[in-house]
Formats: C-alpha cells, structure tokens, sequence
C-alpha cells in the first residue's frame, strides 16, 4: 500500500509509478535508512556525553566515574560558570544554526548540487567528530575547551540542517514511504544512544572512555552513510524517479523559483496544512522533552537502583524507543490520508501532553500540585507522547512532498524540513516558559 501511495495520490504520478522498475531487495530503503540514521546518531551520542563535557569544564578538569558522578549530584552543587551554563549554551548554539541553515537550504538548494550538499555536509560532520575523539585524549583549560566545542555544535547543526533538508527533498522525489526510512532511521539514532547511556552507567566505565567510544562510533556511521550514498545513483530504481523528475517540461523553469518568488508561495499555500501540523508536533514535544520530562523524580525507587535508571531508562531510553516504533508503522500504514481532517485534529491533541507531564512528579516544583505521582502515570504518557511524536510527524513529512506536483516535491520536502526545526526551535524557547510555570 504504501509503496503505491504516490501513484494514487498525484493522478500525473501514476504511469511514473506503474512504469518505475522494483527496489531491488530494498536496497534504496535501506540506503535512505541509513542515511537518516546518519544525519542524527552523531548528534544524540554529543548529546548523551554532555556529562563528560561538562566534567572537562570543571577546574581542574576531573576524570569522573558514572558511579562516583551520581553521587557527586547528591553533594551541594559547585559547579564552575562554564559547567553551569553549558547546557543552556549548547541548545542556543544547535537550535540557532539548525533554524537558519534550514531556511537557508530553501534557497540554495537549487543553486547548489544536491550531491555536494549531501556528501559534502557528512564529511564536515565525519571531520568534526574526528576533531571531537581526538580532542578527548588532550588536556585543555575549560575557556578554550568550552568555546571549540560550542564551535563544533554550531558545525555540525549547521551542514546537519542542509544534509537533513536536502535529504528530505531527495525523498520527496521517490514515492511517499521513502520518507519513512529518513525518519526511522533518525529514531533508531535517538534509542541507540539511550540504550549507550544505560550501558554506560551499568558498566561504571570512565565519562572520558565513554564519550570516546560514543564519538568512534559516530564517526563509523557516518562513514557509512557516505559510502551508502555514494552507491544510490547507481540503483536502477533511483535513477528511474531522478530521470523523469529532470524530464518534466516545466522542471527547470520551476526549480529556479525559491522561498521568496510566487511559485514557492504557491508551493507552500498546497502544503501549509502539513507544514504547521510538523511544526506544532515538535514544539509541544521539544517544550516538554526533555526539559520538564528529565526533572520528574521516582515515587516508588525508595533510594533503590531504580532511582539511577529511571530517567535513563522511563525517559530517554522509552521515548526513542516507542518513538522509534512511530516512525517505523508509516512503512506498513498512513492513516489517517492525505486529506483527511483527523491528522490535523489529532496533532492539535497532543497539547494535552504539556499539562499532563507538568502535573506528574517534577521537582522542584513551586506553584503547581502533583495530580499523577505514581511511576506508572510517567511512562503511561510518555508511551503516547513518544509513539504519536514519531507516527504524525513521519506521516506529515511523508505527505507534505505529494501534495504538490513532482517537479516541486524536492522544494515542498524543503520547505517541510525548515518547518520541522522551527518546530525545534520554538519548543527548545516554550520549554523554558513551561518549567517556569511548574
């Protein structure tokens, strides 16, 4: 069904999908799934070490343990100002570049080869978590330490943002459950690192081992993902879409046309439904997750081993699995359709999340009473915040693309992804407001 879905979608689509030859055993879907795994892997293993960072900020610099860190936070907080403000820096400095080399790759990417934006964006990101496994072996004073890798995050959000808009554009270009493995592959990215975490933590094993594993492992994905797009021109199946795409009569006059001229005014009036529902998905999650959702505290662990490992695990380890698992189902089911009115209404639903978590157990808390403080309540939501999460954004980013003619596709699947991190970008600002109100 899936597979199909664009030729019954676009009526001038269908004899392009009747005449296209098979995906062979898959390996475009596969290819795709990789790359989406690539494009934010490296970035969820940056930030599950965001525990060494901030030990190299201490000073002087302290080779911490997991084991001897969790009791460190018990202790009366001292931490340095560079250790203090780390985290509120480093959203600053990926939600930024992420949000304007989106909107940037609106305009560039028809001035700009789609392969050497592609290829060129993963070598800048290979090369500077190179730099970052390197750097882990050298002592540096915590300034200097502390502003490389602001650097390195502005970096790698920045050509992270055009390799994940224009991998979103590529897609759009294929039928529409070629979005699915770019957004699985991103989930599966997000409960890899988790799941490193929680082994992190189970082993006792040092911050500095830890992280530079995380970033080894990182730098073999994405070379991997580089070598994997560099055999998709040569799929059959790839080249059939690729080659009617550039044949259409209108595509080189309409592809000239960017965000601000009227025909990418045109595109985005066909898709403002899809691109404002992707936009609304991630800001209610990114304005609870994790800012609200990593301060709720266990009622039930009693001091136990339990307290170690529920965030880790009822958190992080459970919303990239289950949203994972939401991505994952648009390859075998798009439901709610294309037009119909219930993926808007259920989108809108999700609102509810933001109440639903503020009122279970966080602390500290300072005006709001606690109305769910049983573990149970916690993972209950987060199950549905997580698997609705990853389910409506791949359905509205599957869709987005198709409901514009072919020959825009690459530019809707654009403008879908400069949506996606404004979502980013307003829910990283919201979350701020929501824990305030807590």
């Amino acid at each position: 069904y899936c597979s199909d879905f664009a030729a019954a979608s676009q009526p001038d689509t269908t004899m392009t999908a009747l005449n296209a030859p098979r995906d062979k055993y898959n390996a475009v879907w596969i290819i795709f799934f990789i790359l989406g795994l690539g494009t934010l892997l490296p970035w969820n293993f940056f930030m599950t070490a965001t525990m060494y960072f901030t030990s190299r900020l201490k000073d002087p610099p302290m080779g911490l343990t997991n084991q001897t860190l969790n009791q460190t936070l018990k202790e009366e907080d001292s931490r340095s100002v560079l250790e203090a403000k780390f985290n509120n820096v480093m959203t600053l400095c990926a939600m930024v570049p992420l949000l304007i080399f989106t909107c940037l790759n609106s305009f560039i990417h028809q001035r700009i080869p789609q392969k050497l934006r592609i290829s060129g964006g993963l070598v800048v990101i290979l090369i500077v978590f190179l730099v970052t496994a390197i750097l882990v072996k050298v002592d540096m004073a915590p300034l200097p330490f502390f502003a490389i890798t602001m650097i390195k995050i502005i970096c790698i959000n920045s050509f992270g943002a055009i390799l994940q808009g224009s991998l979103f554009g590529l897609a759009g270009i294929l039928p529409a459950s070629y979005t699915t493995p770019i957004m699985s592959g991103q989930g599966l990215g997000g409960a890899f690192a988790a799941f490193s975490m929680i082994c992190a933590l189970a082993s006792g094993s040092a911050l500095q081992d830890s992280a530079f594993g995380y970033f080894i492992t990182a730098c073999v994905v994405i070379s991997l993902a580089i070598m994997s797009y560099m055999a998709l021109p040569r799929m059959e199946f790839f080249q059939h879409y690729m080659e009617t795409n550039r044949s259409r009569p209108s595509a080189d006059e309409e592809n000239k046309m960017d965000l601000l001229n009227k025909g990418a005014a045109h595109k985005l009036v066909e898709i403002w439904v899809m691109a404002l529902s992707v936009c609304l998905i991630f800001t209610v999650t990114i304005g609870t997750f994790p800012a609200v959702t990593v301060e709720v505290k266990s009622t039930v662990a009693n001091g136990g081993t339990w307290e170690t490992y529920f965030i880790p695990v009822a958190c992080f380890l459970l919303f990239n699995m289950m949203d994972w698992a939401g991505r994952s189902l648009t390859a075998v089911c798009m439901r709610p359709g294309i037009d119909s009115i219930w993926l808007p209404v259920l989108v809108a639903a999700r609102l509810v999340f933001v109440p639903l978590f503020m009122l279970c157990n966080v602390q500290p808390r300072y005006y709001l009473p606690v109305f769910f403080s049983h573990d149970a309540w916690y993972i209950i939501f987060m199950i549905f915040f997580s698997f609705s999460n990853g389910y409506l954004a791949s359905l509205c980013m599957c869709f987005g693309p198709k409901k514009v003619p072919p020959h825009e596709a690459e530019t809707a699947g654009a403008i879908m992804a400069f949506f996606l991190s404004l979502g980013l970008a307003l829910g990283a600002s919201v979350s701020f407001a929501v824990r305030a109100m807590i």
